[in-house]
């Protein structure tokens, strides 16, 4: 029995009912992708059901069965998305920051025993260009956040070496833990003034989640195997095995060779670039580029799962790179499943915790409450 997430981070398909409350009216993060780059396809999911969604279409032609999700979590952040997935609903979102109160800062310099530069919300690339030489002067670290719950630090790898600024976050993270922050990260760069470049050294300190179904697998004697940011993002909860990466080449080798690999378990993989590097840069070109890489590499991968394998295609947000700012975006995403050749419409599903629903009666777990299966919806 094996099972495959792959999580598209940030792939929408349009705004939500409540895209209102978020300032989102109007979002569709692959809607716009096709209008912003004549010519663009996705052969492989298009096939799959992916024209479907997009034209919201209840009787669409596909090779698998498809459908939508909308979040019943408050807001649109990763962490929030991914633990929903994993079949977690937050009622309360984690709380953002335009700066971090001060009475936070001082228990960070207590706790740490550094200072701290910035403390504003702003893109990374953009405060180590403002804030790297003042850095590399006074050796203070640089602390921002952005429209995330998240508290950055970033730091030049000749003052702090990885080591020590991952021991520092981990530090942090137990501050932050007070304020429910959802992610404390390790922003390493090197380089000169005028020429700074963040490294691949990221890394992501998330609160501990409460029960998932990874946590739930686990105990039940299923291997679960973490790919990308999914040990960041679990705090490594329920995983058997957990595999960095550092961009979505990198992912889609690593699902290649656990494929072939995995007999009897579960496999959670984040294919973050299209987030990172070009969603939130508003980069609608580059975004095209990574989704056709991915497209071409799943219609080759596709041709390795079996009947009885389950393949569920998701996304845990949206993030228009034609949209105004650089906040992800409140939408729908997509929902493709490959599993005994079923090539049906799921509809509308209510909240992404069904996804986890689908996963317990996939592995035969009888006492999984949140959510409901759409693994053998038409029988």
């Amino acid at each position: 029995m094996r099972a495959l997430i792959i999580v598209l981070d940030s792939v929408g398909v349009g705004y939500a009912p409540d895209a209102k409350l978020y300032d989102d009216q109007g979002a569709n993060t692959l809607e716009h992708l096709y209008s912003a780059n004549p010519g663009f396809s996705l052969q492989c999911l298009e096939r799959l059901g992916l024209t479907a969604i997009l034209n919201l279409s209840t009787q669409g032609s596909s090779e698998a069965a498809y459908g939508w999700m909308e979040a019943q979590s408050a807001g649109k952040d990763t962490t929030t998305g991914h633990w929903e997935i994993a079949g977690v609903i937050n009622e309360e979102p984690f709380p953002t920051y335009a700066f971090f109160p001060e009475t936070l800062v001082r228990e960070l310099e207590e706790v740490t025993g550094c200072h701290f530069l910035g403390n504003v919300a702003e893109s990374g690339t953009s405060i180590i260009e403002r804030l790297g030489a003042e850095h590399l002067r006074s050796e203070a670290l640089i602390l921002y956040t952005s429209a995330d719950s998240v508290l950055q630090l970033a730091a030049h790898e000749e003052l702090y070496p990885l080591e020590t600024l991952y021991q520092i976050c981990e530090k942090v993270r137990e501050v932050a833990d007070r304020y429910r922050i959802g992610r404390v990260i390790a922003r390493p760069f090197t380089g000169r003034e005028g020429h700074f470049k963040r490294t691949s050294g990221r890394k992501d300190y998330s609160m501990v989640p409460p029960p998932t179904i990874l946590s739930t697998l686990s105990l039940g004697g299923v291997t679960t195997y973490g790919i990308g940011k999914i040990g960041d993002i679990f705090a490594g909860e329920g995983l058997t095995h957990s595999y960095p990466t550092a961009n979505n080449e990198e992912g889609m080798r690593e699902m290649d060779r656990l494929w072939d690999k995995v007999t009897n378990g579960f496999v959670f993989c984040n294919l973050v670039d299209f987030d990172s590097l070009y969603g939130h840069r508003r980069d609608p070109k580059g975004y095209a580029k990574a989704l056709s890489a991915f497209d071409k590499w799943l219609e080759k991968f596709r041709k390795r799962v079996m009947p009885e394998d389950l393949v569920i295609i998701t996304a845990d947000h949206g993030n228009d790179p034609t949209w105004r700012g650089t906040d992800h975006t409140r939408e729908r995403v997509p929902l493709i499943m490959l599993h005994r050749q079923q090539q049906h419409c799921l509809g509308l599903r209510h909240t992404f915790a069904d996804v986890s629903a689908t996963l317990a009666e996939y592995f035969r777990l009888n006492d999984w409450a949140v959510g409901h299966s759409f693994l053998n919806l038409l029988t």
